[in-house]
């Protein structure tokens, strides 16, 4: 089943001289339980098409259905709905509410809709367990490493069950030790939990844990690759795409843990 269908979509900004074309005729899809990750140049539309499937901003041409829903046809309680129920996010700057508990800002996106879920207890409990949040759980923001953060920010993303995971470069404000922890546990998620997730980065190395790379650029599909042997493969499959894209050759080891 096709979570994410992405067709002909086009996004135009300004009028006549002024126009800037941040989506060019793109399309692709993403099946359920995939690990898809969206690759390209600064300015190749990728923040244009997160926004997209996070119903900030609308095409100017073509169709986007994610769940089932087309999202250019809901209207504003649809498009929230559809947001709060399909829809999981985690973000590169966490957005923790730092007077919440470690517990309590995993389930606040369960709390603003009554009534609460019979099994948020449950819930909560399954993915701190999944995501070695459980010693953690009375904790304050503050209290907690950027990793761990991350790692909250990934639970409160999954608590409602949803179809699609949105990650906005979950790795950008780790070190590698703490961003390789991640990525493990997004596999894991990935693996376990047959959640789909669609990842938008620019690093290879935190791309080479998913499955499926697709490139954009100039706002529209360049090309794709498969992971089909082992990450220290795969990850050079990047390089060698990105290097196509951007000139240059920059292969090398990678840590295989």
């Amino acid at each position: 089943m096709r979570v994410v269908d992405v067709a002909h979509l086009t996004k135009v900004y300004g009028h006549r001289l002024n126009r800037v074309t941040a989506l060019n005729d793109l399309s692709f899809h993403i099946e359920a339980g995939e690990f898809v990750g969206i690759m390209g140049p600064s300015g190749a539309g990728k923040s244009t098409l997160l926004n997209m499937i996070a119903t900030i901003d609308q095409p100017t041409s073509g169709k986007l259905t994610v769940a089932g829903k087309e999202l250019t046809a809901l209207r504003d309680s649809e498009a929230a709905a559809y947001r709060r129920e399909d829809l999981g996010f985690i973000f590169q700057a966490f957005n923790l509410v730092p007077d919440l508990t470690v517990a309590d800002n995993i389930t606040l996106p369960q709390t603003f809709v009554p009534p609460l879920p019979k099994d948020l207890d449950q819930r909560l409990m399954h993915f701190a367990n999944l995501l070695g949040l459980v010693p953690l759980l009375k904790r304050y923001p503050e209290q907690l490493s950027l990793g761990q953060r991350q790692r909250v920010a990934a639970a409160r993303a999954m608590i409602g069950h949803p179809d699609l995971i949105l990650a906005d470069e979950p790795t950008g404000s780790l070190d590698s030790m703490a961003a390789t922890e991640l990525l493990q546990y997004l596999a894991k998620l990935n693996l376990e939990e047959d959640v789909t997730i669609m990842m938008v980065t620019h690093d290879a190395f935190t791309a080479s844990f998913c499955n499926r790379i697709i490139f954009i650029r100039d706002g529209a599909y360049f090309a794709e690759v498969t992971r089909r042997s082992s990450r220290q493969a795969f990850f050079n499959s990047i390089i060698d795409m990105e290097a196509t894209i951007n000139g240059g050759d920059r292969r090398g080891p990678i840590d295989p843990h």
